[in-house]
């Protein structure tokens, strides 16, 4: 019997294993759930390009990126089908543990039928009691019936919990092999679209190449635009900050709930990528040329909005290029949203965070792509914004 109690409190043991698997195994399915939403996304960014077989840079950023998300997703699901595969053995080990202990029980309930004064006792139980020498021994006996009859009862239930907990074993072992089914043939289908993608990818990079001179004047074009926004961005929110020297009670409360925010501030669009990091980066193509962004690129699909990343005032509404650009500032902080083709704000606004501030510009001479350009400003210096926004 005590060899039995240790088995059970074994399978006690080993239960929680198997259930700490399974919430691993749940985290790693949130995590493939989103990064599939994400190529999701890319793909709808994919279908709004020109419907047609040209390379452009747009289609070979999209690809590129999701071929990046791919690679993340197939392994995620190698980590889930890994972690599926020490569940199912938990599972195992707990189920053959209690299904030891459940043999146990009924073997000891056995032994109990077939002993003779137990079988004595069931054909006659009051002649068991009326043949007591004393009122003493009539109580002992009456007390004993009592206690051998709970006992066997418990000894049922024990059986009937055990049987109830093998079941229930046997239900996550099934759910455990359909999900580890369902992850092997997502990795299948997602190793196939990686190699059908990096094929893609390779193709444009070619076709890229041959077009080396008119993608080299466009990009200048591009360049100068982009020095342009940013000297008119960075004249602005210097020429603010100096008349802001002395924060109000107001401001300052405004500057620490946007710094403790850090790392945790919402995107400036509801879904899309990071298509330009912050800083210098290599051209996609060219690799001798390299560009200097002072601010993210973040592409999303055609009539998305753009949104506050925090609460805050708006201090400048303006246009370079044909598009909008506004400036909202949060204490001794300020946001740049700029590619806006409409504006849902003014200067003075008082903005709520995730509030819509404007359109997002889609660029018809450009794939139709339609990307903001955010950047983050402590007084005069500009900030990388990627440590700013949440993963």
């Amino acid at each position: 019997m005590i060899r039995r109690i240790a088995i059970y409190l074994l399978s006690v043991v080993l239960l929680p294993l198997s259930l700490y698997g399974a919430d691993s195994v749940k985290d790693l399915q949130k995590k493939q759930k989103k990064l599939q939403e994400e190529i999701e996304q890319t793909n709808k960014m994919l279908k709004q390009t020109k419907r047609d077989e040209n390379a452009t840079l747009n289609k070979l950023q999209l690809i590129g990126q999701n071929i990046k998300t791919q690679k993340k997703l197939i392994y995620t699901l190698d980590n889930e089908i890994t972690a599926l595969n020490r569940e199912m053995r938990h599972l195992r080990k707990t189920r053959d543990s209690l299904q030891h202990m459940l043999e146990g029980y009924k073997a000891d309930y056995a032994q109990m039928v077939r002993q003779s004064h137990f079988a004595r006792m069931q054909q006659s139980p009051l002649l068991f009691l009326l043949s007591s020498d004393n009122f003493q021994q009539l109580v002992r006996r009456t007390r004993y019936l009592q206690e051998f009859a709970h006992f066997r009862q418990e000894q049922v239930r024990r059986i009937e919990r055990t049987q109830a907990e093998i079941d229930t074993q046997d239900q996550l072992l099934r759910a455990n092999k359909s999900d580890k089914q369902n992850a092997l043939s997502t990795r299948k289908r997602e190793q196939e679209n990686l190699k059908r993608d990096e094929r893609k990818q390779q193709s444009m990079l070619t076709q890229l190449k041959t077009k080396e001179k008119d993608l080299s004047k466009k990009l200048k074009n591009q360049q100068k635009k982009a020095a342009d926004l940013n000297k008119k961005i960075d004249d602005l929110v210097k020429k603010q900050a100096s008349k802001t020297t002395t924060l109000t009670k107001e401001q300052k409360l405004l500057a620490g709930g946007f710094e403790a925010n850090k790392g945790r501030l919402p995107w400036p669009v509801e879904k899309g990528m990071i298509s330009g990091h912050f800083g210098k980066q290599q051209h996609p193509v060219y690799s001798q040329v390299t560009m200097d962004n002072k601010g993210v690129y973040l592409q999303t699909t055609a009539g998305s909005k753009a949104r506050a990343v925090y609460k805050g005032e708006v201090t400048s509404c303006f246009m370079v290029a044909n598009t909008y650009a506004v400036i909202i500032q949060h204490g001794n902080y300020r946001t740049v949203y700029s590619n806006l083709s409409k504006l849902n704000v003014k200067q003075g606004d008082k903005v709520d965070t995730k509030q819509t501030i404007g359109t997002i510009f889609t660029d018809a001479e450009q794939d139709q792509k339609t990307e903001l350009y955010f950047q983050i400003y402590k007084d005069r210096d500009i900030l990388n914004p990627e440590l700013w926004i949440a993963n």
